[in-house]
Protein backbone atom coordinates (compact mmCIF):
# COMPACT_ATOMS: atom_id res chain seq x y z
CA UNK A 1 0.00 0.00 0.00
CA UNK A 2 1.45 3.50 -0.92
CA UNK A 3 1.10 5.58 2.13
CA UNK A 4 1.56 8.65 0.00
CA UNK A 5 -2.36 8.43 -0.33
CA UNK A 6 -3.05 9.87 3.00
CA UNK A 7 -1.02 12.53 2.95
CA UNK A 8 -3.66 15.84 3.09
CA UNK A 9 -2.66 17.39 -0.59
CA UNK A 10 -3.11 14.13 -1.80
CA UNK A 11 -6.91 13.56 -0.04
CA UNK A 12 -7.64 17.14 -0.75
CA UNK A 13 -6.76 16.75 -4.25
CA UNK A 14 -9.44 14.09 -4.42
CA UNK A 15 -11.90 15.41 -2.38
CA UNK A 16 -11.37 18.33 -5.61
CA UNK A 17 -11.96 15.84 -8.15
CA UNK A 18 -14.82 14.17 -6.56
CA UNK A 19 -17.25 14.42 -8.92
CA UNK A 20 -15.01 15.01 -12.17
CA UNK A 21 -14.83 12.48 -14.93
CA UNK A 22 -12.90 9.96 -14.67
CA UNK A 23 -11.19 9.36 -18.00
CA UNK A 24 -10.62 13.48 -18.02
CA UNK A 25 -9.47 13.03 -14.61
CA UNK A 26 -6.74 10.50 -15.83
CA UNK A 27 -5.44 13.10 -18.78
CA UNK A 28 -4.76 15.22 -16.07
CA UNK A 29 -2.04 13.12 -14.79
CA UNK A 30 -0.94 12.86 -11.00
CA UNK A 31 0.56 16.29 -9.89
CA UNK A 32 2.14 14.26 -7.11
CA UNK A 33 5.81 12.37 -7.13
CA UNK A 34 5.29 9.80 -5.09
CA UNK A 35 1.38 8.91 -6.06
CA UNK A 36 0.72 7.88 -10.46
CA UNK A 37 -2.57 9.10 -11.63
CA UNK A 38 -3.50 5.08 -11.72
CA UNK A 39 -3.29 5.07 -7.65
CA UNK A 40 -5.19 8.52 -7.38
CA UNK A 41 -7.76 6.88 -9.82
CA UNK A 42 -8.86 3.90 -8.20
CA UNK A 43 -9.09 6.10 -5.15
CA UNK A 44 -11.28 8.15 -7.13
CA UNK A 45 -13.39 5.09 -8.60
CA UNK A 46 -13.60 3.31 -5.24
CA UNK A 47 -14.98 6.50 -3.21
CA UNK A 48 -17.49 6.52 -6.10
CA UNK A 49 -18.41 2.33 -5.80
CA UNK A 50 -18.81 2.65 -2.04
CA UNK A 51 -21.34 4.70 -1.61
CA UNK A 52 -24.42 2.68 -1.75
CA UNK A 53 -22.58 -0.67 -1.19
CA UNK A 54 -20.05 0.86 1.69
CA UNK A 55 -21.56 4.11 3.12
CA UNK A 56 -19.97 3.64 6.08
CA UNK A 57 -16.63 3.76 4.20
CA UNK A 58 -17.47 6.50 1.68
CA UNK A 59 -18.22 8.99 4.11
CA UNK A 60 -15.41 8.42 6.33
CA UNK A 61 -12.14 10.76 5.51
CA UNK A 62 -9.34 8.62 4.72
CA UNK A 63 -10.07 5.75 4.03
CA UNK A 64 -7.50 3.82 1.28
CA UNK A 65 -9.64 1.83 -1.09
CA UNK A 66 -8.41 -1.38 -3.08
CA UNK A 67 -8.25 -2.18 -6.89
CA UNK A 68 -11.93 -2.47 -8.43
CA UNK A 69 -12.26 -6.34 -8.49
CA UNK A 70 -11.16 -6.01 -4.39
CA UNK A 71 -14.20 -3.71 -3.63
CA UNK A 72 -16.56 -5.68 -6.14
CA UNK A 73 -15.54 -8.90 -4.01
CA UNK A 74 -16.17 -7.49 -1.08
CA UNK A 75 -19.57 -7.64 1.36
CA UNK A 76 -21.88 -5.01 1.54
CA UNK A 77 -22.28 -3.01 4.63
CA UNK A 78 -25.75 -4.22 5.59
CA UNK A 79 -24.59 -8.28 4.92
CA UNK A 80 -21.63 -7.98 6.36
CA UNK A 81 -23.52 -6.68 10.09
CA UNK A 82 -26.36 -9.12 9.09
CA UNK A 83 -23.89 -12.28 9.01
CA UNK A 84 -21.99 -10.33 12.60
CA UNK A 85 -25.39 -10.29 14.60
CA UNK A 86 -25.35 -14.51 14.06
CA UNK A 87 -21.44 -15.08 15.29
CA UNK A 88 -21.37 -16.82 18.88
CA UNK A 89 -18.11 -15.50 20.88
CA UNK A 90 -15.83 -13.11 21.89
CA UNK A 91 -12.74 -15.19 19.90
CA UNK A 92 -13.35 -14.37 16.16
CA UNK A 93 -11.13 -15.18 13.12
CA UNK A 94 -11.61 -13.83 9.57
CA UNK A 95 -9.73 -16.11 6.98
CA UNK A 96 -10.34 -14.09 4.15
CA UNK A 97 -10.26 -10.91 5.43
CA UNK A 98 -9.86 -9.04 2.24
CA UNK A 99 -10.74 -5.35 2.13
CA UNK A 100 -12.00 -5.85 5.86
CA UNK A 101 -15.42 -4.94 6.00
CA UNK A 102 -16.77 -8.36 7.43
CA UNK A 103 -14.15 -8.13 10.41
CA UNK A 104 -14.76 -4.66 10.87
CA UNK A 105 -18.67 -5.80 12.01
CA UNK A 106 -17.05 -9.12 13.32
CA UNK A 107 -15.07 -6.49 15.70
CA UNK A 108 -18.36 -4.46 16.96
CA UNK A 109 -19.40 -8.26 18.54
CA UNK A 110 -16.41 -9.88 19.69
CA UNK A 111 -13.74 -9.16 21.81
CA UNK A 112 -10.71 -10.21 19.70
CA UNK A 113 -10.83 -10.53 15.59
CA UNK A 114 -8.14 -12.36 13.76
CA UNK A 115 -8.13 -10.61 9.68
CA UNK A 116 -5.93 -13.04 7.51
CA UNK A 117 -5.39 -12.16 4.28
CA UNK A 118 -2.87 -13.58 1.87
CA UNK A 119 -2.56 -10.40 -0.49
CA UNK A 120 -0.25 -8.19 1.67
CA UNK A 121 -1.23 -4.98 0.34
CA UNK A 122 -4.69 -5.80 0.91
CA UNK A 123 -3.93 -6.84 4.59
CA UNK A 124 -2.08 -3.29 4.71
CA UNK A 125 -5.38 -1.26 3.45
CA UNK A 126 -7.25 -3.45 5.60
CA UNK A 127 -5.71 -2.26 8.68
CA UNK A 128 -4.99 1.06 7.85
CA UNK A 129 -8.91 1.74 7.59
CA UNK A 130 -9.09 0.16 10.94
CA UNK A 131 -7.10 2.29 12.50
CA UNK A 132 -8.83 5.47 10.86
CA UNK A 133 -11.84 3.80 11.77
CA UNK A 134 -10.64 3.59 15.07
CA UNK A 135 -11.27 -0.11 15.48
CA UNK A 136 -8.36 -1.19 17.75
CA UNK A 137 -9.74 -4.92 18.88
CA UNK A 138 -8.15 -6.33 15.14
CA UNK A 139 -5.04 -7.96 14.69
CA UNK A 140 -3.72 -8.17 11.04
CA UNK A 141 -1.84 -11.12 9.96
CA UNK A 142 -0.66 -11.48 6.30
CA UNK A 143 -0.25 -14.74 5.15
CA UNK A 144 -1.96 -18.59 4.07
CA UNK A 145 -5.01 -18.34 6.36
CA UNK A 146 -5.20 -22.74 6.13
CA UNK A 147 -1.09 -22.55 7.39
CA UNK A 148 -2.14 -20.48 10.34
CA UNK A 149 -4.85 -22.38 11.51
CA UNK A 150 -3.34 -25.31 11.45
CA UNK A 151 -0.12 -23.98 13.28
CA UNK A 152 -1.94 -21.88 16.32
CA UNK A 153 -2.75 -22.79 19.36
CA UNK A 154 -5.65 -20.55 19.77
CA UNK A 155 -9.13 -21.58 19.93
CA UNK A 156 -11.78 -19.36 18.37
CA UNK A 157 -15.32 -19.30 19.40
CA UNK A 158 -15.55 -18.50 15.13
CA UNK A 159 -13.41 -19.19 11.94
CA UNK A 160 -15.25 -16.94 8.83
CA UNK A 161 -13.90 -18.21 5.71
CA UNK A 162 -15.18 -17.06 2.12
CA UNK A 163 -13.95 -18.90 -0.70
CA UNK A 164 -12.61 -17.72 -3.90
CA UNK A 165 -13.40 -19.48 -7.34
CA UNK A 166 -9.99 -20.60 -8.54
CA UNK A 167 -8.82 -19.02 -11.56
CA UNK A 168 -7.94 -22.49 -13.23
CA UNK A 169 -11.51 -23.70 -12.48
CA UNK A 170 -12.99 -25.61 -15.66
CA UNK A 171 -16.73 -25.38 -16.31
CA UNK A 172 -19.38 -23.42 -15.18
CA UNK A 173 -20.69 -26.24 -11.73
CA UNK A 174 -19.76 -24.09 -9.25
CA UNK A 175 -18.07 -26.36 -6.46
CA UNK A 176 -16.36 -25.29 -3.08
CA UNK A 177 -13.55 -27.75 -3.91
CA UNK A 178 -13.15 -25.11 -6.77
CA UNK A 179 -12.16 -22.64 -4.44
CA UNK A 180 -9.67 -21.24 -2.02
CA UNK A 181 -9.43 -22.25 0.55
CA UNK A 182 -10.75 -25.48 -0.34
CA UNK A 183 -12.97 -26.12 2.69
CA UNK A 184 -14.13 -29.56 2.04
CA UNK A 185 -10.42 -30.58 2.21
CA UNK A 186 -9.68 -28.89 5.01
CA UNK A 187 -12.31 -29.20 7.00
CA UNK A 188 -11.29 -31.32 10.22
CA UNK A 189 -8.03 -28.54 9.97
CA UNK A 190 -11.13 -26.03 10.54
CA UNK A 191 -13.54 -27.40 12.69
CA UNK A 192 -10.83 -29.33 14.96
CA UNK A 193 -9.75 -25.04 16.34
CA UNK A 194 -12.86 -23.69 16.17
CA UNK A 195 -16.59 -24.22 17.65
CA UNK A 196 -18.33 -22.74 14.83
CA UNK A 197 -17.28 -22.10 10.86
CA UNK A 198 -19.05 -20.09 9.13
CA UNK A 199 -18.66 -20.41 4.66
CA UNK A 200 -19.93 -17.34 2.47
CA UNK A 201 -20.42 -18.74 -1.11
CA UNK A 202 -21.94 -17.01 -4.06
CA UNK A 203 -25.78 -17.57 -4.49
CA UNK A 204 -24.87 -19.64 -7.84
CA UNK A 205 -23.60 -22.49 -5.42
CA UNK A 206 -26.43 -25.29 -5.41
CA UNK A 207 -27.44 -25.96 -1.87
CA UNK A 208 -27.86 -29.89 -2.37
CA UNK A 209 -24.74 -30.35 -3.78
CA UNK A 210 -22.73 -27.92 -1.03
CA UNK A 211 -24.68 -29.90 1.77
CA UNK A 212 -22.98 -33.45 0.18
CA UNK A 213 -19.45 -31.85 0.05
CA UNK A 214 -19.56 -29.89 3.19
CA UNK A 215 -21.44 -32.60 5.67
CA UNK A 216 -21.46 -31.31 9.39
CA UNK A 217 -24.22 -28.26 8.32
CA UNK A 218 -26.38 -26.85 10.94
CA UNK A 219 -27.78 -23.61 9.68
CA UNK A 220 -27.98 -22.34 6.29
CA UNK A 221 -28.75 -18.83 5.48
CA UNK A 222 -30.06 -17.03 2.40
CA UNK A 223 -29.32 -13.19 2.49
CA UNK A 224 -31.33 -11.17 -0.17
CA UNK A 225 -31.10 -7.50 -0.46
CA UNK A 226 -34.25 -5.25 -2.43
CA UNK A 227 -35.16 -8.48 -3.98
CA UNK A 228 -31.68 -10.28 -5.12
CA UNK A 229 -29.78 -13.20 -3.53
CA UNK A 230 -26.18 -11.76 -2.26
CA UNK A 231 -25.22 -14.29 -0.59
CA UNK A 232 -25.65 -17.73 0.93
CA UNK A 233 -23.70 -18.64 4.49
CA UNK A 234 -23.40 -21.94 6.00
CA UNK A 235 -22.64 -22.70 9.48
CA UNK A 236 -20.81 -26.25 10.34
CA UNK A 237 -19.95 -27.65 13.79
CA UNK A 238 -17.82 -30.73 14.71
CA UNK A 239 -21.46 -32.17 15.87
CA UNK A 240 -23.08 -33.70 13.38
CA UNK A 241 -27.11 -32.94 12.02
CA UNK A 242 -29.30 -34.74 9.89
CA UNK A 243 -31.59 -31.33 9.27
CA UNK A 244 -29.89 -28.23 9.50
CA UNK A 245 -32.18 -25.03 9.26
CA UNK A 246 -32.43 -22.77 6.28
CA UNK A 247 -33.47 -18.98 7.54
CA UNK A 248 -34.05 -17.00 4.54
CA UNK A 249 -33.64 -13.08 4.60
CA UNK A 250 -34.33 -10.02 2.72
CA UNK A 251 -32.54 -7.14 4.08
CA UNK A 252 -34.34 -3.63 3.67
CA UNK A 253 -37.36 -5.28 3.31
CA UNK A 254 -40.86 -5.84 5.55
CA UNK A 255 -40.69 -9.48 4.23
CA UNK A 256 -40.48 -11.31 7.53
CA UNK A 257 -37.26 -13.71 8.27
CA UNK A 258 -38.32 -17.37 7.89
CA UNK A 259 -36.51 -20.35 9.31
CA UNK A 260 -37.90 -23.66 8.79
CA UNK A 261 -36.03 -27.50 8.46
CA UNK A 262 -34.08 -29.05 5.52
CA UNK A 263 -36.71 -31.63 5.38
CA UNK A 264 -39.66 -29.81 4.72
CA UNK A 265 -38.59 -28.94 1.38
CA UNK A 266 -38.91 -32.81 0.54
CA UNK A 267 -41.42 -33.87 3.17
CA UNK A 268 -44.69 -31.21 2.33
CA UNK A 269 -46.86 -32.00 0.13
CA UNK A 270 -48.67 -28.99 -1.81
CA UNK A 271 -52.28 -28.14 -2.58
CA UNK A 272 -52.83 -27.63 -6.40
CA UNK A 273 -55.43 -24.70 -7.64
CA UNK A 274 -56.60 -23.13 -10.68
CA UNK A 275 -56.04 -19.24 -10.48
CA UNK A 276 -57.74 -17.56 -8.02
CA UNK A 277 -58.79 -14.28 -6.35
CA UNK A 278 -55.19 -13.20 -5.27
CA UNK A 279 -51.83 -14.49 -6.88
CA UNK A 280 -48.42 -14.54 -5.20
CA UNK A 281 -44.97 -14.87 -6.66
CA UNK A 282 -41.78 -15.61 -3.42
CA UNK A 283 -39.52 -13.52 -2.72
CA UNK A 284 -35.84 -14.27 -4.19
CA UNK A 285 -34.34 -15.74 -1.34
CA UNK A 286 -37.39 -18.16 -0.61
CA UNK A 287 -37.34 -18.94 -4.42
CA UNK A 288 -33.31 -19.99 -3.89
CA UNK A 289 -34.58 -22.02 -0.83
CA UNK A 290 -36.38 -24.44 -3.05
CA UNK A 291 -39.20 -25.16 -0.79
CA UNK A 292 -41.86 -24.71 -3.36
CA UNK A 293 -44.12 -27.29 -1.83
CA UNK A 294 -43.62 -26.24 1.99
CA UNK A 295 -44.86 -22.65 0.97
CA UNK A 296 -48.02 -23.87 0.01
CA UNK A 297 -48.75 -25.66 3.09
CA UNK A 298 -47.55 -22.97 5.34
CA UNK A 299 -49.13 -19.95 4.15
CA UNK A 300 -52.05 -21.84 3.06
CA UNK A 301 -52.06 -20.91 -0.49
CA UNK A 302 -52.60 -23.22 -3.37
CA UNK A 303 -49.79 -24.31 -6.73
CA UNK A 304 -50.54 -23.34 -9.90
CA UNK A 305 -48.44 -26.07 -11.01
CA UNK A 306 -45.78 -28.54 -9.99
CA UNK A 307 -43.04 -26.18 -11.51
CA UNK A 308 -44.27 -22.73 -11.73
CA UNK A 309 -43.46 -21.51 -8.22
CA UNK A 310 -46.52 -19.60 -8.50
CA UNK A 311 -49.29 -19.24 -5.49
CA UNK A 312 -53.33 -18.17 -5.29
CA UNK A 313 -55.63 -18.02 -2.89
CA UNK A 314 -59.20 -16.52 -2.59
CA UNK A 315 -58.43 -14.55 0.68
CA UNK A 316 -55.60 -12.30 0.79
CA UNK A 317 -52.61 -13.90 2.90
CA UNK A 318 -49.49 -12.44 5.02
CA UNK A 319 -46.41 -13.61 2.29
CA UNK A 320 -42.94 -13.08 1.57
CA UNK A 321 -43.14 -11.81 -1.87
CA UNK A 322 -45.14 -10.13 -3.68
CA UNK A 323 -49.10 -9.80 -3.81
CA UNK A 324 -51.22 -9.48 -6.89
CA UNK A 325 -55.10 -9.00 -7.23
CA UNK A 326 -55.98 -11.13 -10.48
CA UNK A 327 -58.11 -9.18 -12.96
CA UNK A 328 -58.55 -11.54 -15.68
CA UNK A 329 -57.20 -14.85 -16.56
CA UNK A 330 -56.93 -16.50 -19.95
CA UNK A 331 -55.63 -19.57 -22.47
CA UNK A 332 -52.62 -18.48 -23.95
CA UNK A 333 -52.44 -17.56 -27.56
CA UNK A 334 -51.72 -14.60 -29.59
CA UNK A 335 -55.28 -13.47 -30.83
CA UNK A 336 -56.41 -13.82 -26.86
CA UNK A 337 -53.96 -11.79 -25.57
CA UNK A 338 -54.56 -9.17 -28.39
CA UNK A 339 -57.77 -8.80 -27.50
CA UNK A 340 -56.79 -7.23 -24.31
CA UNK A 341 -55.41 -4.24 -25.90
CA UNK A 342 -52.39 -4.15 -23.70
CA UNK A 343 -49.58 -2.32 -24.91
CA UNK A 344 -47.27 -1.54 -21.60
CA UNK A 345 -46.82 -4.22 -18.85
CA UNK A 346 -44.29 -5.52 -16.20
CA UNK A 347 -44.04 -9.20 -17.62
CA UNK A 348 -42.66 -12.64 -15.74
CA UNK A 349 -42.95 -16.10 -17.01
CA UNK A 350 -42.82 -18.83 -14.76
CA UNK A 351 -42.41 -22.66 -16.37
CA UNK A 352 -43.25 -21.11 -19.76
CA UNK A 353 -41.86 -21.94 -23.18
CA UNK A 354 -41.26 -18.25 -24.10
CA UNK A 355 -38.78 -15.79 -22.87
CA UNK A 356 -39.89 -12.13 -21.51
CA UNK A 357 -38.03 -10.99 -24.55
CA UNK A 358 -39.37 -13.18 -27.38
CA UNK A 359 -43.48 -12.39 -25.59
CA UNK A 360 -42.71 -8.51 -25.74
CA UNK A 361 -41.38 -8.66 -29.06
CA UNK A 362 -44.48 -10.57 -29.95
CA UNK A 363 -46.94 -9.09 -28.53
CA UNK A 364 -45.74 -5.85 -29.03
CA UNK A 365 -46.02 -4.77 -25.12
CA UNK A 366 -43.65 -2.29 -23.83
CA UNK A 367 -41.86 -2.71 -20.16
CA UNK A 368 -43.48 -0.60 -17.35
CA UNK A 369 -46.34 0.52 -16.16
CA UNK A 370 -49.20 -0.79 -13.55
CA UNK A 371 -50.72 -3.74 -15.29
CA UNK A 372 -48.50 -7.09 -14.34
CA UNK A 373 -48.99 -10.25 -17.01
CA UNK A 374 -47.72 -13.63 -15.86
CA UNK A 375 -47.46 -16.00 -18.53
CA UNK A 376 -47.40 -20.02 -16.72
CA UNK A 377 -48.09 -23.31 -16.77
CA UNK A 378 -51.50 -24.30 -15.08
CA UNK A 379 -51.81 -28.57 -13.44
CA UNK A 380 -53.51 -29.73 -16.13
CA UNK A 381 -50.73 -28.42 -18.58
CA UNK A 382 -52.41 -25.40 -20.28
CA UNK A 383 -50.65 -22.70 -21.19
CA UNK A 384 -52.53 -19.46 -19.40
CA UNK A 385 -51.93 -15.63 -19.13
CA UNK A 386 -53.02 -14.27 -15.66
CA UNK A 387 -53.48 -9.97 -15.94
CA UNK A 388 -52.97 -9.02 -12.59
CA UNK A 389 -52.61 -5.65 -10.09
CA UNK A 390 -50.06 -5.57 -7.78
CA UNK A 391 -51.43 -5.19 -4.03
Amino acid sequence: MNTALLQPEVQAYLDKHNNTDIHSFILKGSPFTEVTVQELAQQLEGKRKSRGKLPLWHATKNIVFPPKLNLEQTSSQITAAYKASLFNGKIVADGTGGFGIDTYYFAQYASQVTHIEMNEDLSAIAKTNATTLKQNNITFISGDSIKYFTDTSTHFDTIFLDPGRRTDAKGKVFMLKDCIPNVPLHKNVLLAKCDNLWIKTAPILDITAALRELGNVTQIHIIAVKNEVKELLWNLTSIKTDVPTITVVHLESQDATITFNYTDIYDAIPVYGKPSKYIYEPNAALMKSGAFNWVSNYFKVDKLHKHSHLYTSETLKEFPGRRFILEKQLPYSKKTVKTLDITKANITTRNFPLKVEEIRKKLKIKDGGDCYLFFTTLDNGALTVIICKKI
